[in-house]
């Protein structure tokens, strides 16, 4: 525990020296995002389908998400999507190493840290990466859509499994709540998960 709590001093330490370079850029609010009657014009199903999804990854390529899609096994951070600091390694559990597992700094909910640019250190329940079967970072829009429908790397979800996850998980939650000095993603996951279910009912088409 002592090695831990040694590490998570450690860390914190060296976020604050370099916090010139990691702060994100906040905005007081969210930017927008379309909901899914906002294609109803779109009279063709198919092509209304990708743009729905075209839509819905405007949160999934976001820095807030796309730093735990990382295309190793080290996550990034900041809206810079820079090597993460201290170096780490999520190994395939997605939750580090023994001595340097993520809750080591990541604690249960995100820990402000006063006087500091960086403003808080975030945190959830169950931090950790995504696993390596659903790595988004360096793909395209549609290569990450075939991605997420195939169960084969989603972790054996159905679409409607999906739809689930995305409106419901904590750590997607998390993208729209992620702390002083973060901007979130944008939109509400409600909305998001509005598109994606519209997605999915017509047909679930992807992007090219």
């Amino acid at each position: 525990m002592s090695l831990i709590l040694a590490v998570a001093a450690f860390a914190i330490v060296t976020t604050l020296a370099i916090r010139n370079v990691v702060a994100d850029s906040p905005t007081s609010t969210a930017d927008a995002l379309k909901s899914p009657a906002d294609f109803d014009a779109i009279a063709d199903t198919a092509a209304r389908s990708s743009a729905l999804f075209t839509e819905a990854a405007k949160v999934i390529t976001d820095p807030r998400c796309m730093n735990c899609h990382p295309a190793t096994r080290s996550p990034t951070q900041g809206d810079d999507m820079h090597a993460h600091m201290p170096p780490m390694m999520a190994g395939e559990s997605g939750k580090g190493g023994a001595g340097l597992n993520c809750h080591a700094c990541h604690r249960f909910g995100n820990t402000a840290l006063a006087g500091s640019r960086v403003g808080s250190v975030p945190g959830a329940e169950h931090w950790l990466l995504a696993p390596a079967s659903m790595a988004w970072q360096g793909l395209t829009l549609g290569e990450i859509c075939r991605q997420l429908k195939d169960p084969t790397r989603n972790g054996g979800r159905s679409l409607a499994d999906i739809h689930k996850h995305v409106s419901t998980d904590h750590l997607v939650g998390w993208a729209w709540h992620p702390g002083e000095g973060r901007r979130p993603a944008p939109g509400t996951q409600d909305i998001f998960g509005a598109l994606i279910k519209a997605w999915i009912t017509t047909g679930a088409e992807c992007p090219a």
